[in-house]
Formats: structure tokens, C-alpha cells, sequence
């Protein structure tokens, strides 16, 4: 659908709240059942346009970025240093650690210490898996991503903000091979 040049697609769920999400770049709109779309992007318009325009930089950043076509053996390898280095920097223990494909996130901290890890930081720079694993691992310390939570990555990541927008344009770029050609990768 489109309004007022934002497009968005709207899925209509048993939820009591709307929400907006822009997690695989195109605008969602989650909505209660019979709640009018207008009415939500009339509201939000402004954060709307900023994340649109946030996106498409993302995405004009993204053309010439390459892949790193890593076997599954070297990324799980790579993934097992981080995590042992990281956890004694940190001095925190993770009780697991699970690999699969995830639709909105690179990695995920349970409660229960686990650490479940999206398959497509495979394709990553080193630099930017050893961040997430870093940014996960901080969760074990600080739950929410709150002014402590970012004092402790930018002890480590002094430049944690372009890593974050860098990690966005991987996220997109790899989301838009996903529908491309390039699609075997996947």
C-alpha cells in the first residue's frame, strides 16, 4: 500500500498495540484487527521518513561491499574464539551456543545464557562478528540497551556507532542477495 509516498505493507494480527517495524527494510505495519493504517503513519510520519532516508543510505552505502565466503567450519571456529575471548575479557560464561537463520536479528542472549547466533554472520567482516558476539556477551552484564549498556561496548568499541549502521548495511545488502541472483549463497 502506499500513502503519501511511504509505502508499507499491513499485517493484521490478534495483538491489543500497533507497531511499526522496519526490521528487513520495507515498513510494517502490525495492526489489531480494523485499526485504520492512516491514522498510525499520520502519527509517525516524521520517524518514518528519518528511517526511510536512514535505509536508503544504508543501502546506497552497501553497493561495493563484498562477502566473505567463509566455510561453516571457519565461521563456527571463528565464532568459538570470540566467544571464549570475549567471555574471559568479560568475565561472563554462556552456557551454549546455537546457530540457525534468523529473519531480524544477527544474534540473540537468552536469560538462560544461551547464545544463538544467525548463520548469515558468516558473511561478515571479522571485525563486525567479533562486535556482535561483544554486543551480546554485554548482555550478560546489562540487559537493556541503556546508557550503561553502551558505556561497556565503547570501552572495547570506541567506534560502536559505525559499527551498528555498518552492521544495517550488511543486513540489508545481504537481504537484498537473498532475492537476487546470488540467492544460491543462501
Amino acid at each position: 500500500m502506499v500513502h503519501e509516498h511511504i509505502e508499507y505493507e499491513v499485517i493484521y494480527r490478534n495483538i491489543k498495540y500497533p507497531r511499526l517495524e522496519f526490521k528487513t527494510g520495507t515498513l510494517k505495519l502490525i495492526l489489531p484487527f480494523g485499526r485504520n493504517p492512516k491514522n498510525l503513519i499520520d502519527k509517525h510520519r516524521n520517524w518514518i521518513i528519518k528511517k526511510q532516508k536512514f535505509i536508503n543510505g544504508c543501502l546506497k552505502e552497501s553497493r561495493g561491499k563484498k562477502i566473505v565466503n567463509r566455510t561453516c567450519i571457519e565461521f563456527k571456529d571463528l565464532v568459538y574464539n570470540f566467544s571464549k575471548n570475549i567471555s574471559t575479557r568479560l568475565e561472563v560464561e554462556i552456557n551454549k551456543i546455537f546457530f540457525r537463520k534468523m529473519r531480524t536479528k544477527w544474534a540473540s542472549c537468552s536469560a538462560k545464557r544461551n547464545l544463538t547466533i544467525n548463520t548469515l554472520m558468516k558473511y561478515l567482516p571479522k571485525k563486525l562478528i567479533e562486535y556482535i558476539m561483544y554486543h551480546e556477551f554485554t548482555h550478560l552484564i546489562e540487559k537493556r540497551h541503556n546508557d550503561r549498556f553502551w558505556e561497556l561496548i565503547s570501552k572495547r568499541f570506541k567506534n560502536y556507532k559505525d559499527l551498528e549502521r555498518s552492521l544495517f548495511t550488511y543486513w540489508f545488502f545481504l537481504n537484498s542477495l537473498k532475492k537476487s541472483k546470488y540467492s544460491t549463497y543462501f
